[in-house]
């Protein structure tokens, strides 16, 4: 049975007008047809139409079709050779994607098998895109987080 309202975390932070932001951490289930429920409050920012694809991270983000065109520019403006394979890597497994009446979006069998989507998954907001984690790879990703890794980047960010 699919989970579509277990709740994790959200944190709510004012938006400028216009600009879309992706916050919060929401734990649901990928249904036997390999749905995703997408969180409600993700869906009118998210678009009627968007793009799926897999992350360096084996997890799968989704972009909403604006930030996919700017995603894109910065893929194609890689010399030829160098780039290649950074965009066979994320083309090759790009879908266009939307909502069906209840939420879910159809991921297909190339990028559930990729992120090794079965039942819990958790959907997490990404300021500007929305990443689909299989639960425990989320759950292993979060305990390997050094602190202190991550509080040299934000001093990183300060200077």
């Amino acid at each position: 049975m699919v989970d579509f309202h277990t709740f994790h975390r959200v944190i709510h932070i004012p938006r400028k007008e216009g600009h879309k932001m992706f916050l919060g951490e929401f734990i649901h289930s990928t249904d036997a047809k390999g749905r995703v429920f997408i969180p409600a409050k993700f869906r009118e920012a998210l678009g009627e139409n968007f793009v799926v694809t897999r992350s360096v991270d084996h997890c799968l983000c989704v972009y909403p079709l604006s930030e996919w065109e700017k995603f894109t520019a910065k893929l194609d403006a890689l010399p030829m050779v160098q780039g290649r394979d950074v965009r066979r890597f994320f083309y090759s497994a790009a879908s266009d994607a939307s909502l069906d009446s209840q939420g879910r979006v159809l991921i297909p069998q190339v990028l559930r098998d990729y992120a090794k989507l079965e039942k819990d998954t958790v959907v997490i907001g990404v300021n500007s895109y929305i990443e689909i984690w299989a639960q425990s790879a989320w759950e292993a990703k979060k305990a390997s987080e050094d602190a202190q890794s991550i509080e040299n980047l934000m001093i990183a960010l300060e200077g």
